[in-house]
């Protein structure tokens, strides 16, 4: 079992059982990504989505697969439903790193700081229908982040511009899920994002 056997959310508990070694969403991760100097495979989801359980059984419950994910990355996992505020942010840089409109699961990779450098929604475990093969992705993904630390941290006005004024739109109110963590990577975002070549660093 992993570390969300600890969690009380039921979409959590799903994946407790999972041989990826999944964590919760929190500073802790984070911490463990700057020591281990792995980036994060972030995965968001929820437990009505039918593409969340089929990359689950395909995927997260693939002993090789799961192997590859603890090897690369620190693996967290998220329920939309739970944290709204985490799916909007980083819905808003799949749509700015890939162009295309996101979904579920979610699946992004993230340095240490929390910031996106690459992102995708369902990938099948070998390529198929057009879509690339999470395995290749996770391969290509280490290499790059290996490779390229400067391109990841590359900027452009042109997307912080763009991250401003989605920012206007993201007003708190009385009752609201609190928005603080979204303005904070969205601040992140806006300082390291490349949208010149399409993502960060890319």
């Amino acid at each position: 079992m992993n570390q969300l056997a600890r969690q009380a959310n039921p979409y959590l508990q799903q994946h407790a059982e999972n041989p990826v070694d999944w964590q919760p969403w929190g500073e802790q991760a984070f911490a463990l990504a700057r020591a281990l100097d792995k980036p994060v495979l972030l995965s968001i989801g929820y437990s009505a989505c039918h593409w969340c359980q089929v990359m689950a059984a395909e995927s997260f419950a693939n002993a090789s697969i799961a192997a590859l994910m603890n090897e690369y990355f620190v693996c967290v996992k998220v329920d939309r439903e739970t944290r709204p505020d985490l799916d909007r942010i980083y819905q808003t840089a799949h749509l700015f790193l890939t162009r295309n409109s996101g979904g579920w699961p979610l699946t992004m990779f993230l340095t240490a700081d929390r910031t996106p450098f690459f992102g995708g929604t369902y990938f099948p475990p070998q390529q198929r229908d057009g879509l690339p093969g999470f395995v290749d992705i996770l391969e290509r993904v280490r290499d790059y982040y290996l490779h390229h630390r400067q391109e990841i941290g590359a900027q452009n006005e042109a997307l912080k511009e763009a991250m401003v004024r989605s920012e206007q739109s993201v007003k708190s109110a009385p009752g609201e899920v609190d928005q603080t963590p979204l303005l904070q990577v969205k601040g992140l975002l806006r300082e390291q994002f490349d949208a010149r070549y399409g993502g960060v660093g890319t």
